[in-house]
């Protein structure tokens, strides 16, 4: 019987577990907060708070977590009650486990209250400051990896620095007040899917910084550490059926559970000045420099999923693994990791880049994840300049074709629309979506989409749109999708 609203997940409930489930066997009372996050999302429970989790299972009560939420307030919602714990659920063809984490102590809802998310970073006993807020939450120009000056809320919080609203504001604001306290600085972390994303984020803080006040932006300079990473995880949208499984699983239901895949990959640029949690202990790689590893991640795993993410929406198919099952696809996407994004990336002695990419496409075709294409197809404003065209670019240096790659950038083109194949409506999420309504409005013949897309510098920059070879592949990708659709293009495609 499945447990009813009475039954929930909490401290006083923990003992009613079903006896397989995991559980925190550690004092939570004794734990220090050490870390805050900002981006409670579900990345960030399934992979740096299970690390976490695991840290202090093994004694070390330092670490605990302050999630901050940058927008609403439905995780603070759905985990307060439940006192901050939640079910990560373990899925593939073989079968399911579950583990409930406890490593998240409060969250935090920006809007309601800045003062108190800002009182929480100065607290001498933070050490890190840790960001999944995706990309368009670096208020940065994609194609230029630079903060974009014009944005509303980096506008509002340069004019009122003690109310921020971005992530970059909140950061730069505690900085500042940690320097006028003599307090020691925290780290920060991004774990974004970001090129160099700790390069990138230290690019923006800085830069924000200087708009305040150049001494300011020479203390961050000079005193806090950017480590960059690459995280890897599938995390697919929890569902009302998610939550049943887990309710009749587990014994209690859970508001916010977290379904995931077996597979999780940490490598993090080992550069903490004030101290870390021992997370190598627990499967994190430690490394001098991150960026080849978060290169291949970036082109190999993120570009094919976008790939297959619009490319399969638009062929009607609802979650990757239907994707991967479709005529051609698979086929394509082997293809286009061996032939078009391979050539591309540095080398990795010792790595074992065709295990790596048999093992993507086999975590691609996992059935039990159900991970939607209309949730990879989000924000592709954002997504496409390290996920794709960065990857074009490369081939184009080295004079060599990108025609699977084009139809990826195409399938995203033809998505944008906001119409499907049928005519029907897509739900466009995406910070540009009004934008891509206006270009492409009365638009039906791929040369004059084309012209619409690339007038979008802050997406193809000013190289690609005067590229002759760019327009022309892309170009005919999009007439063919336009033409035949994705389905037979892509059958086509793998031949």
């Amino acid at each position: 019987m499945t447990p009813t609203e009475h039954d929930r997940l909490s401290t006083s409930t923990l003992h009613r577990l079903a006896k397989d489930v995991n559980r925190p066997e550690y004092s939570r009372g004794q734990v220090r907060t050490g870390i805050v996050h900002m981006g409670i999302g579900a990345f960030h429970r399934a992979h740096q708070a299970v690390y976490t989790d695991s840290v202090l299972a093994s004694g070390d009560n330092k670490w605990g977590i302050l999630g901050v939420s940058l927008r609403s307030g439905d995780t603070r919602d759905a985990l307060a009650p439940q006192d901050g714990l939640y079910t990560v659920a373990t899925r593939d063809g073989s079968g399911d486990s579950f583990r409930v984490i406890g490593s998240i102590e409060k969250v935090l809802v920006a809007p309601e209250n800045p003062e108190a998310v800002l009182a929480a970073m100065v607290d001498p006993e933070i050490r890190i400051v840790s960001l999944t807020v995706t990309e368009k939450g670096y208020c940065y120009s994609p194609a230029s990896a630079s903060l974009d000056e014009r944005h509303e809320d980096i506008v509002h919080d340069l004019a009122d620095p003690a109310t921020p609203r971005s992530a970059i504001g909140f950061i730069v604001e505690a900085l500042a007040r940690r320097r006028d306290n003599g307090t020691e600085p925290f780290t920060l972390l991004s774990c974004d899917n970001l090129p160099a994303n700790g390069e990138t984020l230290k690019r923006v803080v800085i830069r924000f910084a200087e708009l305040r006040d150049s001494g300011l932006g020479k203390f961050i300079r000079d005193k806090v550490a950017f480590p960059s990473t690459m995280v890897d995880r599938i995390v697919p949208a929890t569902t009302d059926v998610d939550r049943t499984i887990v309710a009749e699983a587990t014994g209690l239901s859970d508001a916010w559970p977290i379904m995931t895949e077996p597979f999780t990959q940490w490598v993090v640029e080992d550069h903490f000045p004030t101290g870390r949690p021992a997370w190598d202990k627990f499967g994190v790689a430690f490394v001098d420099n991150v960026d080849a590893f978060e290169l291949m991640k970036l082109r190999l795993l993120n570009g094919s999923h976008s790939t297959l993410a619009y490319l399969g929406y638009l062929a009607g198919h609802e979650t990757v693994s239907d994707v991967m099952k479709a005529e051609g696809f698979n086929a394509l996407i082997e293809a286009m990791m061996d032939d078009e994004i391979s050539p591309t990336l540095p080398p990795l002695p010792g790595f074992d880049l065709d295990a790596y990419k048999a093992q993507l496409r086999a975590r691609f075709c996992n059935p039990a994840l159900r991970h939607r294409t209309w949730q990879i197809a989000m924000d592709g404003s954002q997504k496409l300049p390290q996920r794709l065209l960065n990857t074009i670019r490369k081939r184009l240096e080295q004079k060599q074709p990108f025609d699977r790659l084009a139809l990826g950038v195409a399938g995203w083109m033809r998505y944008a629309t906001g119409f499907d194949e049928s005519g029907k409506a897509i739900d466009v999420r995406d910070p540009l979506a009004n934008e891509f309504k206006q270009r492409t409005a009365g638009k039906t013949s791929s040369a004059d989409l084309l012209d619409a897309y690339l007038g979008l510098e802050q997406i193809f920059g000013q190289d690609l749109p005067g590229n002759l070879e760019f327009r022309r592949t892309v170009g005919d990708a999009l007439a063919r999708l336009l033409r035949e659709g994705a389905a037979r293009t892509v059958a086509g495609k793998a031949l």
